[in-house]
């Protein structure tokens, strides 16, 4: 696992296959938190959803880049509601 104090707000979160699968809010406990704006539709709308850290495989310039390809990345998504 990558050090997570690499990580910073902003930045692309994108799998192994290069495809984007959001973009970080914050670092929560032993999760990246990704943006409102990279939820999704429908029901998904308007929730934070997480990326385990343990998915990390590198933070490259102001990209992280997961160990899983994105389509196989998604499902290990949380989903969480959030107001903030």
């Amino acid at each position: 696992m990558t050090d997570a104090a690499k990580i910073r707000e902003r930045m692309e979160v994108i799998g192994a296959d290069g495809v984007h699968v959001g973009t970080v809010d914050k670092i929560d406990g032993d999760r990246i938190k990704l943006t409102k704006r990279d939820s999704g539709e429908g029901a998904h709308r308007g929730h934070h959803h997480f990326i385990p850290l343990s998915l990390v495989a590198e933070v490259e310039g102001q990209k992280v880049r997961l160990s899983a390809n994105s389509d196989v990345a998604v499902t290990f998504e949380e989903e969480k509601s959030d107001p903030t």
